[in-house]
């Protein structure tokens, strides 16, 4: 299995590798493709954390199970396709691998992809509050 640096590398190389108008087309592709929450979450929206720097409304909750692996799980509106698209970007990089990839993942993933020329500076502070508080429950579920 590759490690969570190689599937952000690989994330960064796609989206750099490709004009702007197509970068905002993938972050669509990929706010389509965000996972919907399992029951046991969407039946207790108070276990997930609201990322308040985001515009709009986006929950997350991080499980680290026996095994040291992380699995992360998003709510946003299908209208905020931004940062549905952000959240999905992050839970395909990050979900299944190790604690220790995930926190050592580089803090400025969210620059390098490609998108600051696409969205406004406030959207991609957005995403990386999202990744900090994901490396934030990860080292709280350790402790």
């Amino acid at each position: 299995m590759s490690t969570a640096n190689n599937s952000i590398e690989e994330l960064i190389e796609d989206f750099n590798a490709i004009g702007i108008k197509d970068r905002l087309s993938l972050l669509l592709e990929f706010s389509e493709k965000l996972p919907e929450l399992p029951e046991r979450y969407a039946d207790h929206p108070d276990l997930l954390e609201r990322v308040e720097e985001c515009q709009s409304p986006v929950f997350l909750f991080v499980e680290v199970d026996a095994s040291d692996k992380v699995h992360l799980f998003f709510t946003a509106p299908a209208e905020a396709p931004t940062t549905r698209g952000f959240a999905s970007i992050l839970q395909e990089a990050l979900d299944g691998h190790s604690a220790d990839e995930v926190l050592g993942v580089d803090d400025d993933f969210p620059s390098r992809i490609g998108l600051a020329e696409a969205v406004s500076p406030l959207r991609m502070r957005g995403m990386r509050a999202m990744l900090g508080r994901i490396k934030r429950q990860v080292r709280e579920k350790r402790a």
